[in-house]
């Protein structure tokens, strides 16, 4: 239960820090929305990349012998 807790945190937070981000680009340099879109797909990616090395990792430490 807490690896699905810390995956689902991990893709949540790459969204949130891409959507942020986006949003802070579009505030300074008035590109609403094409920061925020881009930024937050940019964070969706990288939080799917997170979930997925971190899925990864937690198969290995199960799977040895």
């Amino acid at each position: 239960m807490a690896l699905g807790f810390r995956l689902s945190s991990e893709l949540i937070a790459g969204v949130a820090v891409g959507a942020g981000m986006g949003w802070g680009f579009d505030h300074l340099l008035s590109t609403s929305p094409f920061g925020f879109i881009v930024f937050l797909l940019l964070g969706f990616a990288a939080g799917v990349v997170n979930v997925v090395r971190t899925a990864g990792a937690g198969q290995n430490k199960r799977g040895g012998s």
